[in-house]
């Protein structure tokens, strides 16, 4: 099993990987905090001063969208009440009475960065925007946000509304696996009554492969910016935090990120050696692996795979019933899992009572073997 699994990685990390003699540091960017995210696994590629909470401004609106659509109907009708309207700040010009779908709220709410729109959102979704703050730090305690407390859905300055980078970007990677609010952030321009908004993300039109974020600014916060990038299947996310040179910032990272990591994979259905099946047909089982595994990796980092798997197993085994999880680290860090099943189904043989099988897989221990390719 060891000599198949280094094999097999160092497979892996042959099919496309093409590495730099000398691996490149990050380039310096203006910003005072900022983080650069692979989002396949979460690992944090490039950092600076991550876990420091700062104000975030209209950054905040990215968690509002996500409990928004997560909450509420997106063709529901609503009649705007006049407590949504002429709130401080930047606006999508709600007026009192006038009707717009959740979907128009939200375009205002991410392309015209709406504060009317974030307040309009929270109290359909809570009631109010005090309970909607609830609602919003409970979703960032579950995401791992260490650092996050919201007070409002729309980022205006609050001595206790901040987050650290790390946190929108865990916020970020969430929100994006929501194909609603990646069609919204992807928009260009849309109308919305007597109003044309166009989205405020240059990435968009200027960076290659960015396909979302959202902006955002006040005096005392100063420039903040999420956005997400896609080239040649991977995914990275930015987060830049009180930055002057933003959009030059993440072009830069990007640039980086994509000329130092590649990515490598196996395929769907790869092979993980066999695992002894006592009182079966067959000796052994195959055991392969349900989806591709992949890893992001650059020079110098090590690279290792780690089965957790039973040294045996007994009949009967049925092809496709999971046995176990093949992990991909990069230095120590989770790149990437996929779950093992038997490749084929072994009978029992009559000699095994199926009272005592039963009673023996019960105490089947498993073992984790990892295996290092330097």
């Amino acid at each position: 099993m060891k000599h198949l699994c280094a094999l097999l990685l160092a497979a892996l990390l042959s099919a496309g990987l093409t590495v730099s003699a000398l691996a490149a540091e990050a380039p310096e960017t203006s910003a005072a905090a900022y983080v650069l995210m692979d989002d396949a696994s979460g690992r944090v590629l490039a950092s600076k001063d991550p876990e420091e909470p700062r104000l975030i401004a209209s950054t905040t609106k990215v968690l509002t969208a996500l409990l928004a659509l997560e909450a509420l109907d997106l063709d529901e009708e609503v009649v705007i009440d006049p407590a949504w309207t002429g709130i401080e700040g930047s606006t999508m010009y709600l007026a009192p009475g006038q009707t717009l779908t959740v979907r128009e709220l939200l375009y205002g709410l991410l392309l015209a960065s709406g504060n009317d729109a974030a307040t309009a959102l929270a109290c359909l979704v809570s009631g109010s925007v005090e309970a909607f703050a609830e609602r919003m730090n409970e979703r960032a305690a579950a995401l791992g946000c260490g650092t996050a407390h919201f007070e409002n859905p729309s980022g205006l300055d609050g001595e206790a509304h901040h987050a650290s980078a790390l946190d929108l970007a865990k916020i970020l990677r969430e929100a994006i696996r929501n194909d609603e609010f990646v069609r919204l952030v992807s928009t260009q321009s849309v109308t919305v009554g007597d109003h044309t908004f166009v989205n405020h993300n240059r990435l968009l039109r200027e960076c290659e492969g960015v396909f979302g974020g959202k902006t955002g600014y006040t005096e005392a916060a100063g420039r903040t910016l999420v956005s997400c990038c896609e080239r040649g299947g991977v995914t990275i996310l930015c987060v830049t935090l009180s930055d002057p040179d933003d959009w030059q910032d993440h072009a830069a990272l990007y640039d980086w990120a994509y000329g130092e990591y590649s990515l490598a994979e196996t395929a769907a259905r790869s092979s993980f050696g066999e695992i002894p099946v006592i009182g079966g047909e067959k000796p052994a089982v195959g055991v392969v692996s349900t989806e591709a595994l992949s890893v992001l990796r650059r020079e110098g980092e090590s690279v290792s795979i780690a089965l957790c798997l039973p040294r045996f197993v007994y009949a009967d085994v049925r092809q496709g019933d999971r046995i176990g999880t093949a992990s991909v680290f990069v230095d120590g860090v989770l790149a990437d899992e996929a779950p093992l099943v038997f490749s084929d189904s072994v009978s029992r043989t009559p000699e095994i009572r199926p009272g005592f099988r039963s009673v023996l897989n019960g105490i089947l221990s498993f073992e984790r073997n990892v295996y290092i390719l330097s």
